[in-house]
This record gives structure tokens, sequence and C-alpha cells, in this order.
């Protein structure tokens, strides 16, 4: 099945536009008129262009107002047809979109409309030319795709099909089992849209807010399953209209298309198979069971730093590599690695960041299973030449250019701990540190959406609603992707201004991808009691914060004196306790979180976040905190 793109979904000028297209993979593009009218080149000149790049045009688009006009209106709505049917025949493509009128003009009328498109297939006939219909949801008199299905069945012309739009029918809140009555061969084409749930004018919403499939809240899926029973064969196509993409980079945002077409046909092929369609020859989504590990680059006074930090929260170095600069540190079910190479990966990542997180590894069922899916939605394979002794561990590029490895229990790759670095068998408990909660990835807010298409698409994930996290000097969002059985979780942190704490961690180390991470325990207390005695301080926290909790919620005033001396913050969530607390910054900005979450708790302590960001922000302009 083809896979095509509207030209309007990317920024850039009509060649930057075939040149990122092309490169994402795609079959063909749908050419927006305003973007070959921009170009300077002739309709023969931008159709060898189209060619020359390997693509083709699968849809010349839009034809607007014209159906159910009076006259001289209508004489002059078959002229400008004749006009466009010029154009599409230099261009080198047969299949022209027309959308329902929104014409203050038009009458009106299924039998009007079908008169006019039988009229219209008759002149696209002669030129060997296809017409499409499309339901606009605001379309005047036309704004359903089961009407619009109608005008074209009355219209009764082999040369006039019907366009369906996944926006216009999911954003209308149609039934899409409804297309699955309307003869595939009637259909001409099929654009995908997914959208957020925003209540709003449903045209402001279509032109500003649309996003790739699995981006949104719309259920696209279901909309393609109920195309695909109609035996529809021709090209799937994207038209995204989003301001942020069209102010983002066109390779990126062409890249994200193309992953969620892939995505999207696989899911639609695994929930209702169909007969000649094989877009399911990739590996289906893998679940992540575990963070196996984290990687930090660093290097020195930063490392030895670095690694006085480590054991002052408990962590013992339990092994170190065979053959390279780099320890491994464990407590409990908890492996960071410092890699302290002057070569390599890490090595350039240090020289570019300094010490940061450059490495995440996660546990799968299959390993390579995984590659194999990350490949095949357009990820990129990381690879660098390994040592004696070492294992291939399969990877791929992750946020701003980090590493994901993926370790499996089915191979070798299950004693890579014992194989490279000899590590024992029992993991020391530490200070009550048990394992990674979560892993919180910060970015630039254009970047969110991308990436949580990326672990959405590759592995069984879902997507937490995105909440609005309070910095005192702007608005971070934030939005968690987690696996079904919650082992991993990751919050994705989009921020717009340098100002934010995560803003200027961003700007600070040029892109590193993680800010902080959280571990958890069973018992907050006795955890940060035992890190007390090593030398572990936790972030201060201001007074008022514990008087208004106490206002909030329903606690012993024990507890909250107790959670005041440990500086724990607190969340609940329909009577579920969450207890948080937080280190100081370490080098490079990163800092941890140690969390005690029960269960019934799904969040991240989101409402404590602008305190906490307030106390990190006075610690950095040296400000001490008030005593009371």
């Amino acid at each position: 099945m083809k896979k095509s793109i509207a030209t309007v979904s990317i920024s850039g000028t009509l060649r930057e536009k075939l040149e990122a297209i092309a490169a994402a993979g795609y079959d063909g593009i749908e050419i927006f008129e305003q973007d070959f009218i921009a170009d300077d080149g002739s309709p023969a000149d931008v159709g060898r262009l189209v060619r020359d790049h390997g693509l083709e045009i699968t849809l010349f688009q839009p034809f607007r107002d014209f159906e159910t006009l009076p006259e001289p209106a209508r004489s002059k709505a078959f002229d400008r047809a004749e006009r466009k049917f010029d154009v599409m025949q230099e261009l080198g493509t047969d299949l022209v979109l027309v959308c329902s009128s929104v014409h203050p003009a038009a009458l009106g009328g299924i039998n009007r409309a079908a008169d006019d498109f039988h009229a219209l297939g008759e002149r696209a006939a002669q030129r060997g030319l296809r017409v499409g219909y499309e339901a606009l949801a605001w379309g005047r008199h036309i704004n359903d795709h089961r009407d619009a299905w109608e005008v074209v069945r009355r219209a009764d012309h082999p040369n006039v099909g019907l366009i369906l739009d996944s926006f216009h029918t999911l954003g209308r809140k149609l039934d899409p089992d409804s297309i699955r009555s309307i003869p595939g061969d009637r259909i001409f084409f099929v654009q995908l849209a997914d959208a957020p749930l925003i209540e709003m004018d449903l045209l402001y919403w279509s032109r500003h807010f649309r996003n790739m499939p699995g981006e949104g809240d719309l259920d696209v899926t279901r909309f393609m399953r109920a195309v695909m029973a109609t035996g529809y064969g021709g090209p799937i196509s994207l038209e995204i209209f989003n301001d942020q993409f069209r102010g983002g980079n066109p390779r990126s945002v062409a890249k994200d298309g193309y992953r969620s077409l892939v995505a999207l046909m696989d899911d639609v092929v695994r929930t209702e198979p169909m007969p000649g369609l094989s877009e399911a020859g990739i590996p289906p989504r893998v679940p992540a069971e575990g963070v196996a590990f984290v990687e930090l680059a660093s290097r020195g006074s930063e490392a030895e730093a670095l690694a006085g930090d480590l054991d002052a929260m408990g962590f013992e170095k339990v092994g170190q590599h065979r053959s390279k600069s780099v320890a491994l540190w464990q407590q409990g079910d908890i492996r960071i690695v410092v890699n302290e190479e002057t070569t390599g990966y890490a090595a350039a990542s240090w020289n570019a960041r300094g010490t940061s997180v450059c490495d995440i590894g996660l546990t799968v069922s299959d390993a390579q299973a995984v590659v194999t899916r990350a490949t095949a939605l357009g990820a990129e394979l990381f690879e660098q030449p390994i040592s004696e002794g070492e294992l291939a561990i399969p990877a791929v590029r992750g946020l701003s250019g980090s590493v994901l490895h993926f370790l499996d229990g089915s191979s070798d790759l299950s004693q890579v701990w014992r194989t490279e670095f000899d590590a024992p068998e029992d993991a020391p408990a530490g200070a009550g540190l048990t394992r990674i909660d979560h892993i919180a990835q910060t970015m630039s807010y254009e970047d969110m959406l991308s990436w949580s298409l990326f672990y959405t698409t590759l592995f069984e994930m879902k997507k937490a609603p995105m909440v609005d996290v309070i910095d005192p000097d702007g608005l971070v969002r934030s939005q968690a992707v987690e696996s079904g059985n919650g082992a991993v979780k990751i919050t994705l942190n989009g921020a717009d201004t340098h100002r934010t704490l995560a803003g200027a961690f961003l700007a600070d180390t040029f892109g590193a991808a993680v800010q902080h991470i959280a571990f958890a325990t069973d018992d907050i207390f006795a955890t940060l009691e035992r890190l007390s005695a090593r030398g572990f301080a936790t972030l201060p926290i201001s007074p008022n914060y514990y008087d208004d909790l106490a206002a909030r919620f329903d606690l012993a005033d024990g507890l909250i004196g107790r959670m005041k001396r440990a500086g724990v913050l607190y969340d609940e969530e329909n009577g579920a306790p969450f207890f948080q607390s937080y280190s100081r910054s370490f080098s490079g900005g990163l800092f941890v979180e140690i969390v005690q979450r029960s269960k019934g708790y799904s969040g991240y302590g989101a409402p404590n976040a602008p305190f906490r960001i307030a106390s990190q922000k006075r610690l950095s302009r040296g400000k001490a905190m008030p005593k009371r």
C-alpha cells in the first residue's frame, strides 16, 4: 500500500519538502496548490522534480466551492476546473480533491450536487483524469462522509469517487463503521490525521491542531480498519495542518509521519487481518519489562564527584569493565554505569555535554525484535566497534542522539554483567533503593509529540494525559509514557523557554536527554535516614509547603512533622499515598528523586513540582531557606 503525505504537512519550500519526504521513505505526495504556485518552476518542471526524487503525485488539492452553485457561478466553476485539469496534466497526476462547498451562494441538494459531479466526471474522463469528493466537517451543505458518498453514488460516474479523511469523520464524532458499506473501488483516496480532543470550532481545530496518527486522541486505527474492510487498495496519505509542524524541521516531521503510517497499518492488520495487505511484516510491539541500566558519561574530577554521590546514595561499585574505563555501580535492581572512556560514543557525549546520561538499557522479551521493528519504523541503528570479550548488544539512537540498548533473558545478553564486568550474582541492598521508578527526559516542547510517538509505536506503552508543570519562570508541559505493567515509566518534559529549570538544563547541557532519575523505595523515611548518615542531602522545602499540606490532606501532625524534617513531599490519588524527596543537583545539572509509591497511585507528584522547582532555583541562586 503506497504511503503519501501532503506537502502542507511540513515546513520549507517545495524543494526542501520533497527532499525530506523522499528521505523518509514515502512513495508519493499530495501536492498542495499553494506549494506548487509558490515554486518558480512550470507545472511540467515541478512534475519532473517530484519524479526525480522517486516520488509520484498521488493527489492534486484542493479544488474548492464547486458544487450546487447558481448560474453564472456554476459555469465559472466548471471553467476553473478545466484550468486545474490543465495543470494536473502538466504535473503528471490524474486525481484532484474537490472539497465540499462552503460558498455562501451554494444551493445544496444531493441530486443537484450529483448532477454537477456527473458533468465534471464527463469532462475529467475526456482527459483521463479522476475527481475525488471529500466532505469537509464544516461544509455548508455536505459535512458528513455518508452524504458525500450519496452524492458520488448518485453521480454514478467511473471517474468520480469518494475521498475520506479521518479528521472530518472522527472530529465530528461520526461512526467510522458506516464506511464499511461503501464499495472499496469507489473510494479514490484516504487522508489521515489525528488530533488532541479539544472543544473548539471545527475549522480552527483542523487548521492548527492536527497531528500524526498515534500522537492525538482520535481513534484513527478504528477508522482505518473500517476503510480496509471495504477492500480499498489505494494510497494512505497524511494531511496534517499543525502550526508546530510547519515551523519544525521538515525531515523530522516527515520521518515521524512515516513512522506513524507504518505503525498504524501494522495495528490495523493485527486487529483485523485483510487479504492482500502485508504491512504486518514487522515484529509486533514488544513489552518493555524494566530498566536494565543507566549509563553516564563522565571524566576526571566530575567522575570522582559522581562516584562520591553514588556512594552517598548507597550504591556500591560491583564491577570494573574488563577492557575499558567503565565502572558498574549497583543497589537492588538499579545499575548505574559510569563511562570514563576517552574514545567512542560516551567520550563524544562527554565532550559535548559534560557529565550526562548517554545511554539507557531496557530489558525486553526479545531484543532483536525491538531493533527490527525500530528499523522498520525509521529509527537509526546504533553500532560501534566492540572489544574482545564484549557482547554485541542491539541498540538504536534515542532522544538528542543518546542511545537505547536492549537486553533480554533468552540469550547471552542476560549475562552481560558477568561477561564484561565479572559482577557478583547478588546485588547489594544498599540504603533501600530497590529499582528505577521513572526516568525524566527533557526536550524542547516541539519534540514531545515525536518522542511520545517513538516510544508508543516501538513498545507496548500507554500515554498519560499531558499536564502543565508550573515553573516560576514559565510553563513546562509533561507527559508520561508507561509500559502496561508499570515496569518502565518515562516522563517527557517539554520546555519552551530557557528561563525554566528544564529549559536552562537543555541550554546548559546542549540538549542532554535525562535531567533526573527517580528511584523507588519501600520505606522512604528509613532510606533517607540511612542516606543522611552517608552524607546525602535532600532538597530543602519551604516550611509554607507543610503548613499548606495540613490544610489539603487529612494527615497526622506527626507524619507531617516527619516529612518536614526529612524533606519529603506528599500527594495522593483516590486515597493512595505517594511520598517523594529530591537530591540537590549533581554535576551536569542531573538530580535524583526518591519515591515511595503505593498501589493505586499512578501519577508523579505533579502538584509538588512548583515547590520543588522553586527550591532548586533558590539553591542555584545561592539563597538560603529561611529558618522557622
